[in-house]
């Protein structure tokens, strides 16, 4: 079966969390909305990727984000140089680096979190199953 993903949440600063993935992940608004039966929201990706996110607020009962440590978005990058300027955009632009609950992800990636306390790790390693 070929797929789009799409990994949805709600976030609690819809603009700022908007800035921090683009700036950090080298993302593009694929599109937005607002006021759609009560949300505004926006979805983040880059053209030709099978995965995109999107980011909500609902108007008239916000949602309080409530992630788990292990809720985790992992990517693999194997180009070390790749992997340590993402790791510094991060910080760069307001991720927090943290220690994984799962000390795995610590041996060759860096565990994130953003503001509402949802985690990125970055894998420096090429994915196999």
């Amino acid at each position: 079966m070929q797929a789009q993903l799409r990994i949805a949440r709600p976030v609690s600063d819809l603009p700022r969390l908007e800035s921090m993935y683009c700036a950090a992940l080298n993302l593009v608004v694929l599109a937005r909305f607002q006021d759609h039966q009560g949300f505004d929201g926006v979805m983040l990706g880059r053209s030709g990727m099978d995965y995109h996110f999107e980011f909500t607020q609902c108007r008239k009962y916000p949602l309080s984000p409530t992630p788990t440590p292990e809720d985790l978005l992992v990517f693999y990058v194997p180009d070390r140089e790749a992997w340590q300027s993402t790791c510094e955009r991060l910080i760069e632009n307001g991720f927090v680096r943290v220690t994984s609950s799962n000390p795995y992800w610590d041996v060759s990636g860096r565990t994130f979190e953003d503001l509402d306390g949802y985690r990125i790790v970055l894998q420096n390693a090429p994915w196999s199953s």
